[in-house]
Order: structure tokens, then sequence, then C-alpha cells
């Protein structure tokens, strides 16, 4: 059963809708897909149901309803649909998750890390800052920065859902913390097995991450 909700960013009642059907969504086996006024499928999709107002549920091609649903109307209307019982999924709609705002804040407590490091290197010239902006930036910014960003947008350029739950959510985040603050300790207090954690740390994020997403673009 493939169910599509049409959204849009300017519609107020559209957030609380994505939120009751992604509860939905995890205890039904179905196909949703949080479809954007923006995006010409969202688009293409109104016109061709001749739908004039949102939020506008479409269950398998054929429009349900119009307006906001509590959770026990919303799971009426896939009532026919199974349980779901395959592996936890996070579906992408407007607003933010909780792991993609944490993602983007960590980045950005790691930008000001490497920002504060940068003033540091011309006042305290014996003390090399310079691994401490690169890991910051490279490691802490950028990848948390991808990491929350695509969790975020890849489901909703592609209309699939993303693996939730701490194992592929947080944990990925977690080893990247990790990763940074071993790099710099282990560069400054010259303990070669702490940098080579903070590495592997790293490595494991990127790996978690990377099957995390592939079934997103496949």
């Amino acid at each position: 059963m493939k169910v599509e909700l049409l959204v849009s960013e300017w519609c107020a009642s559209c957030h609380d809708a994505e939120r009751v059907w992604r509860q939905v969504a995890e205890q039904k086996q179905i196909d949703f897909a949080v479809v954007d006024m923006g995006q010409p499928e969202g688009r293409e999709l109104a016109t061709r149901l001749r739908i004039r107002s949102i939020p506008a549920v479409v269950v398998d091609g054929e429009l349900r309803h119009i307006g906001l649903l509590d959770q026990s109307a919303a799971t009426a209307l896939v009532a026919s649909a199974p349980p779901r019982v395959n592996v936890r999924v996070q579906h992408v709609g407007l607003g933010l998750s909780p792991s993609s705002r944490a993602a983007i804040l960590g980045a950005l407590a790691w930008l000001l890390v490497a920002g504060a490091s940068l003033p540091l290197g011309g006042l305290l010239p014996d003390v090399g800052t310079r691994p401490v902006m690169l890991h910051a930036f490279n490691l802490g910014f950028l990848v948390l920065l991808l990491m929350g960003l695509g969790e975020h947008m890849l489901p909703r350029f592609t209309g699939k859902p993303i693996r939730g739950g701490w194992l592929w959510a947080w944990l990925p985040q977690g080893l990247v913390h990790v990763g940074v603050i071993g790099l710099v300790l282990g560069w400054y207090a010259g303990i070669a097995m702490l940098a080579i954690a903070g590495a592997l740390a790293a490595t494991l994020a990127f790996g978690l991450f990377t099957v995390r997403v592939i079934p997103v673009l496949r």
C-alpha cells in the first residue's frame, strides 16, 4: 500500500500531519512518502487529482482525505495494511528530525572550535593548533553537517524512507565526536594509540552512514 502525503512549506497544519503519518508508518507496513507541492512531483500529483487544499492524503493513487487527521483516523485509512515487522525506518518530511538537529548543532559546535583555534595559533606560536582546526573543521563540522542534511534531504529527493533508531541515526554522530576528540588529544599528547582509536571511530562512522544511505539511493 502506497501512501502519499501532499504538503507545502507554507502550510501550518502540514507539519502536524507529517508527525501523525510518520507514527502510522512506523506501525503499518506501508510505502509512505511526503510529497512537497514545491516540487514537480507534488504539482503533478495535485494537477492529476485536482487537489485544491492540503494536507491531502493519497492512497494507491486515489485521493482519500483532505485535512488533518488524528492518529486513530489515519490508521483507519490504512487498516488493511499489515503491521510493520521490518527494520525501523524514518520517514522524512518538511521538519528536521531530532537526530538531524543534533548533527547540525554538533557541526556548528565543531566549527566554533575550529574558528577558535585560528587566533590561538597566532597568540601561542609554540602551540600547533593546525591539527585542531583541520580535524574540527573537516571531520567535526563537514561530516556532521553532511550527516544531518543528508539524512533529511536524500529521503525527500528520492521519496524513500531512511533507517532510524540509535544504531543508524545516533551512533555515527557519536563516533564522529569520539573520532575528533581522539585524533586531537592523541596528537597533542603524543599517544599514537589514542589517535588511531579516534581514526577507527571516524572510519566506523563513515561506514555506518554509507550503509544507511545506500538503500535510499538504490
